[in-house]
């Protein structure tokens, strides 16, 4: 059974995915590194959620570490930016490194993320972006567009059925500017 590492930012995205790629004969174990969420009180709760859903589904759960001053210079110049563009793209790249980093350090077949459910996310780019990440670490991406097939419209379901959480905004301060 390979197993993988997926990156997922929020019960809502991870549910759905999770239980896809355990159907699709994975073991997988979720990773949770987020430190783009502000603020920290909205980034654990969105912690406690996905930890308690792995719980529940027998699925591995792993937090890295918080370090919101460390994305901020990662996107510093990009602040602006509206949703969707540059500052986007250069988050998904900030925690798709790490997630691959994790991912080579501890032996993982191949790491991916949640990021594509979202109808308000570009999953060709979270994808073009996993492939150069993977090619940089000599790792891995499983692509996909999660959305696609229902995809966003199951995981609201198991949303509504489990009682999560749902955030109203992406998850830094500028996404939740606008």
């Amino acid at each position: 059974m390979p197993k993988i590492l997926l990156h997922s930012c929020c019960a809502p995205c991870g549910a759905h995915v999770i239980e896809e790629l355990k159907n699709r004969g994975f073991k997988v174990t979720v990773f949770f590194y987020n430190p783009n969420i502000f603020p920290f009180e909205e980034y654990e709760t969105r912690k406690r959620e996905i930890e308690k859903f792995c719980q529940n589904c027998s699925v591995n759960f792993i937090e890295s570490d918080y370090d919101h001053k460390e994305w901020l210079d990662f996107i510093k110049g990009l602040e602006r930016e509206k949703e969707g563009r540059n500052r986007c793209f250069k988050c998904y790249e900030f925690r798709l490194l790490k997630t691959a980093e994790y991912a080579k350090e501890n032996n993982f077949d191949y790491f991916a993320s949640t990021l594509s459910i979202s109808p308000h996310k570009n999953a060709a780019k979270i994808n073009e972006i996993g492939r150069e990440v993977a090619q940089k670490h000599q790792e891995k991406f499983y692509e996909a567009d999660w959305k696609k097939q229902d995809g966003f419209k199951k995981s609201c379901q198991l949303s509504k059925e489990h009682n999560f959480y749902r955030q109203n905004y992406c998850g830094c301060e500028f996404s939740r500017q606008l």
